[in-house]
């Protein structure tokens, strides 16, 4: 578990893709705020003097503060985002699972479903999983009657190498 810390779990995709997301909302948002700044410094006070132009100054500034305002709610969004990612990430690395079973996670021969932790899917297979009972300490699976074929015998295969590893 120690050295699972440190490095990014199996299947972050969606980390990597809210991070990137994250990172350009910020991006965006230091844009428009110094591009706003600039605007408030060029004006130097000058307009909001001018009778004719003063009221149309102050209705841009506004409409700049309220898309910074949007821009810093979808930054505080994609950051709960990434809070939940983590805490969904913390569960399944946390989850009561054989030892034997991960490397078989790590090399990708099966993959944890994050949802249910205690569920596994064959890679390559559709629908049909494998399932740990904790309380009964026993494998099983479901789905399977809709599986035929190469898939099949690939699920059969990795499900029994399983029951001999647990034996």
């Amino acid at each position: 578990m120690a050295e699972n810390e440190n490095k990014q779990p199996a299947g972050s995709r969606r980390m990597k893709i809210l991070q990137q997301s994250l990172a350009k909302k910020q991006a965006a948002f230091d844009q428009r705020l110094q591009s706003h700044f600039d605007d408030v410094r060029s004006a130097n006070g000058q307009p909001l003097n001018d009778k004719r132009n003063g009221q149309a100054t102050l209705n841009r500034w506004e409409r700049q503060n309220d898309g910074l305002r949007t821009a810093d709610k979808e930054i505080e969004k994609t950051q709960r985002a990434i809070e939940r990612e983590h805490a969904a990430i913390d569960r399944v690395n946390n989850a009561d699972i054989p030892e034997f079973l991960k490397p078989m996670i790590e090399s990708g021969e099966i993959t944890q479903w994050r949802k249910f932790p205690n569920r596994f899917f064959v890679s390559g297979v559709e629908k049909a999983r494998i399932i740990w009972d904790k309380d009964k300490q026993q494998f099983g699976y479901a789905y399977l009657q809709g599986v035929k074929g190469e898939q099949f015998t690939k699920f059969r295969d990795t499900y029994n190498h399983i029951l001999a590893l647990h034996r």
